[in-house]
């Protein structure tokens, strides 16, 4: 089988696109070929373009159209916001925000930590040279 992940009542999805970007949002309704229904507990239920969507592999088991505190309820159940913080996709992400958000002297000692671990990888890779010649 081609596909992992497919568009089902329950999925997880990232909002790649729009206002809400970056937020996790839940199928909850297939609308037709090209939109679905998503609704988070932190948005307002709405249709959604499913090329504004990047499906996960997280999926709830939910009926079709919940209701948000039965949503609210099986996304808390489900741990969904644990398993996607600690999935490498969510990790990735969390990172890339918080390097977005450095300020210049911070992203100065980033610069001043790399050199000085790129330093201690050169000098221990030297030894190792060394004693094997």
């Amino acid at each position: 089988m081609p596909f992992k992940r497919y568009v089902e009542i329950g999925r997880v999805a990232l909002v790649n696109y729009g206002k809400d970007y970056g937020k996790l949002v839940v199928i909850v309704d297939v609308v037709d070929q090209n939109r679905a229904l998503v609704d988070s507990p932190d948005m307002v239920r709405g249709q959604m373009n499913f090329k504004r969507l990047t499906l996960t592999d997280i999926k709830i088991d939910i009926p079709r159209i919940p209701k948000k505190k039965s949503l609210i309820a099986a996304m808390e159940a489900a741990d969904v916001k644990n398993k996607w913080e600690n999935s490498s996709w969510g990790r990735k992400l969390i990172v890339q925000k918080r390097r977005a958000s450095l300020n210049d002297f911070d992203r100065f000692k980033v610069m001043l930590a790399k050199i000085k671990r790129g330093c201690t990888i050169r000098q221990e890779l030297a030894k190792l040279k060394k004693q094997s010649v």
